[in-house]
């Protein structure tokens, strides 16, 4: 089952006897947990019906004995265990899982790490219950997935203003949200979009000196905007670390190269093909004119030399600001 598809039916009150939540990406399994915790039982049925427990703490056959109590005046009795990997003879819940209460609800949140498929475990839950693998998202998809995110709560945000939260917060989503949550409240009366400029008052972040406008000016080849932002960067690498400016700008002259490549250079199949917003769609189209394909392989190979660089590989005393500096003089000359 999906994480929508989980979420939609706990909503629903639909109720399975056992989640197994795992993988790399804690918000899904915290987002998941925290519905059941919040939904399944009134607060006057929590105090005995409503157990949170540690795996480092218990071993299976604890809570195996946990999970085949029955509710006291309530429909269900809920057991969630967080760091789940952790207990000790977790295969002891098996005979559980094998054949569960269909009064009990076990949730298993085991983080950053997978439960063996091969397990009799695993295939019991499988069947009985609910397996959710998470996965962290890969960075090129946290704008799209800002976008979505806002769009179920009613909100929407500009494409620039998400890039930007992107830059600075990358993929990690529980943070993300916490900066989302922050913008929300200190959003005017009647506003639902998050701009640039409202990032910018509230969260110290520059909507005008970032990755985002510097790939913008160097993709019309603005020399002055592009030596400005690089040199405001340089000066700020504490916020403004050189391997988020050289990530955003691979990612950016990567997808050029494969906009040089397609035949059908309409908007729509841009957007399509190079899996990005049409907002952004100008950019590629302004970029061609100003770097060929060969010029734009030089580009890549020399984003992959100072990445090396700025990690101290073939560098002797140049610090970040100057590594950034000599880098965008060498694409724009």
């Amino acid at each position: 089952m999906t994480f929508e598809q989980i979420i939609t039916d706990i909503r629903n009150r639909k109720f399975y006897p056992i989640y197994l939540l795992m993988g790399e990406e804690p918000y899904f399994i915290d987002q998941i947990s925290d519905l059941l915790q919040n939904t399944v039982l009134d607060e006057g049925q929590k105090a005995f019906n409503l157990s949170i427990i540690y795996g480092k703490d218990v071993e299976g056959a604890q809570i195996d004995n946990a999970a085949r109590r029955f509710p006291m005046g309530a429909d269900y009795n809920v057991i969630i265990v967080k760091e789940a990997q952790m207990i000790s003879k977790i295969d002891n819940l098996q005979y559980f899982a094998a054949n569960p209460l269909k009064s009990t609800i076990l949730v298993l949140c085991y983080k950053y790490e997978v439960l063996d498929k091969r397990k009799k475990l695993y295939k019991s839950i499988d069947q009985n219950g609910v397996v959710l693998a998470t996965k962290k998202i890969y960075e090129d998809q946290v704008p799209k997935w800002i976008e979505s995110f806002l769009k179920r709560a009613g909100y929407h945000i500009e494409p620039g203003a998400a890039m930007i939260l992107t830059e600075y917060l990358g993929n990690d989503l529980s943070r993300i949200t916490g900066e989302i949550e922050k913008l929300l409240i200190t959003l005017p009366k009647g506003q639902m979009k998050i701009t640039p400029e409202h990032i910018e008052e509230n969260s110290g972040i520059s909507k005008e000196f970032n990755s985002f406008e510097l790939v913008k000016a160097l993709s019309r080849k603005n020399i002055l905007k592009a030596n400005r932002i690089i040199n405001y960067l340089g000066e700020n690498q504490k916020n403004n670390h050189i391997s988020i400016t050289i990530s955003a700008l691979f990612y950016y002259y990567a997808k050029l190269l494969a906009y040089h490549f397609m035949d059908d250079k309409s908007p729509r199949n841009v957007t399509t093909s190079l899996g990005i917003n049409s907002y952004f769609v100008p950019d590629y189209q302004q970029g061609s004119l100003h770097y060929p394909r060969k010029k734009v392989i030089q580009i890549i190979s020399l984003l992959r030399e100072f990445d090396l660089k700025s990690k101290g590989f073939g560098n002797v005393s140049a610090n970040e600001g100057e590594l950034l500096k000599e880098l965008i003089f060498k694409i724009l000359h």
